[in-house]
């Protein structure tokens, strides 16, 4: 099966290749996008739904190429039967590198303050999802680069903004967390138990 998804912004492509492949379950699929975050997003998916992956690059043009290997386990684990050891999922959404209005620097200085202050919050905090201006803690040179590293070594998932990223030209400068899409933090925040925003 093949799939052109050229000329969408995120998360088209991605919503597509979901389309596709729960209407049609092709046993091997191909997408081809034309942004590097498409790609990235395009390919964990498929590897969700238990397809190996290979991609190959032509000019601008992204190629996924997805071949199932098996069904994806739905199996509930332990511990989604047992809520008594299931910890909160918090999930903290910033869309700026900032806190409030007013004076910047001081915004600034609030916000590496309270990302410094994100593992006392311990096993709860489960996602971190990082928007619009707030794609900036994860490049390199961001003042908190180390504290949300170790945030994502100790099992925070980091969700980054592809589309911020490729707007702000930083997609080579991140170096910590998964670049994701609008769908994949949607569903992160419609099964999150609490969201803070900032």
């Amino acid at each position: 099966m093949k799939l052109d998804a050229r000329g969408l912004s995120c998360p088209e492509p991605v919503i597509r290749t979901k389309t596709a492949v729960e209407s049609q379950s092709p046993a091997s699929i191909s997408v081809v996008v034309d942004n590097q975050a498409s790609q990235e997003n395009v390919q964990r998916f498929l590897e969700s739904q238990g397809f190996k992956t290979a991609l190959s690059k032509e000019g601008d043009d992204f190629f996924v190429l997805g071949d199932r290997e098996k069904m994806p386990d739905t199996t509930p684990s332990a511990a989604d039967e047992d809520p008594e050891e299931t910890p909160e999922k918090i999930l903290v959404f910033c869309s700026t590198d900032r806190i409030g209005f007013g004076d910047d620097e001081l915004g600034k200085k609030l916000m590496i303050s309270f990302i410094k202050t994100l593992n006392e919050m311990g096993t709860d905090l489960w996602k971190l999802v990082l928007v619009n201006n707030g794609v900036k803690l994860s490049i390199e040179g961001s003042e908190v680069l180390a504290e949300i590293q170790a945030l994502e070594k100790a099992g925070v998932s980091v969700m980054v903004c592809g589309t911020c990223l490729t707007h702000f030209d930083l997609m080579e400068q991140k170096r910590v967390g998964e670049t994701t899409n609008m769908l994949d933090i949607v569903t992160a925040m419609h099964l999150a138990g609490k969201v803070i925003k900032m």
